[in-house]
């Protein structure tokens, strides 16, 4: 499976820093945004990943994760030159994904949970059909809402329905076989002349071929594209690793326990960071095998 990382669009609710510089590249916490996503994608074994944003922010991008290499993962960029849709991922995309499956995350979406890297494997491996991520909030009349039938199997997916059916909704990341790229070419625009990804699950629910995997109250997520959200993301993250001593988003940590590099590969990296606490956290995770 291979992954994508949309960072496009124009962040209208984080304006005015949104005016200068990408939203996925502020920082949450002690890392870049842009640094959640691509982690999530690697703690579920994608190690192939192109990342879609702007024309003005690719080089950006660039200089910040480079190929990849340092972290075993490979890492490409296109442009996405205007908003034009989630699902426009996927005309964007369409030869980097060629004959494989595909994860698509979105770069403002944080997921937090132990046994979170489980449920991404048992997602990534699919052979055919699409999952999606689910979770449980107080307001879910502003996102995309799953009902769920007896069985927990989604029964109806409707977006920012006025009399929502439950409070699990859809999250920013969707995993999908590899005809998600044909769907994707003969999507309509809506109104608002965009390729929508919820055209896109209901095709797959209709098909009988939509799954849902919810996150329940041991995992914790976040849309950080408001500034208060921004900051309960933040306020988390620095709870988190100050109060249990662990290093959230750390991407070399991430590619040495997926085996994407080695402990030589890993003790290089800790003897060259610039951040000397990072060096010893890094150091710590290989004395701990």
């Amino acid at each position: 499976m291979k992954g994508i990382i949309l960072a496009g669009g124009n962040a209208t609710r984080l304006y005015p820093i949104t005016h200068a510089i990408s939203k996925q590249l502020l920082p949450v916490f002690d890392k870049p945004m842009i640094y959640y996503p691509l982690s999530t994608l690697m703690r579920a074994g994608i190690r192939d990943i192109l990342i879609i944003t702007t024309p003005r922010d690719k080089h950006l991008f660039e200089a910040l994760l480079d190929d990849g290499n340092r972290w075993g993962i490979s890492l490409s960029y296109q442009v996405q030159s205007s908003p034009g849709g989630i699902a426009q991922a996927f005309h964007i995309g369409r030869d980097f994904i060629g004959d494989d499956s595909c994860a698509l995350a979105l770069g403002d979406n944080l997921f937090f949970g132990e046994s979170l890297g489980i449920i991404l494997k048992k997602a990534a491996g699919l052979d055919t059909g699409a999952t999606i991520l689910c979770h449980e909030v107080p307001d879910p009349s502003r996102f995309g809402v799953v009902e769920f039938d007896p069985k927990g199997n989604p029964k109806s997916v409707m977006e920012k329905p006025e009399n929502p059916l439950s409070n699990w909704i859809v999250t920013g990341l969707y995993f999908y076989d590899n005809s998600v790229v044909e769907l994707a070419s003969e999507l309509n625009p809506s109104a608002r002349g965009e390729l929508e990804i919820p055209d896109i699950n209901n095709i797959y629910l209709e098909r009988g071929e939509l799954k849902a995997e919810r996150l329940g109250e041991n995992f914790s997520w976040f849309d950080a594209g408001t500034f208060d959200s921004l900051l309960q993301a933040s306020n988390f993250v620095q709870t988190a690793e100050k109060g249990q001593d662990v290093r959230i988003a750390c991407l070399e940590e991430i590619a040495y326990r997926e085996g994407f590099i080695d402990r030589i590969h890993l003790k290089s990296l800790a003897a060259n960071h610039p951040d000397p606490d990072m060096a010893g956290f890094l150091l710590k995770v290989l004395n701990d095998g």
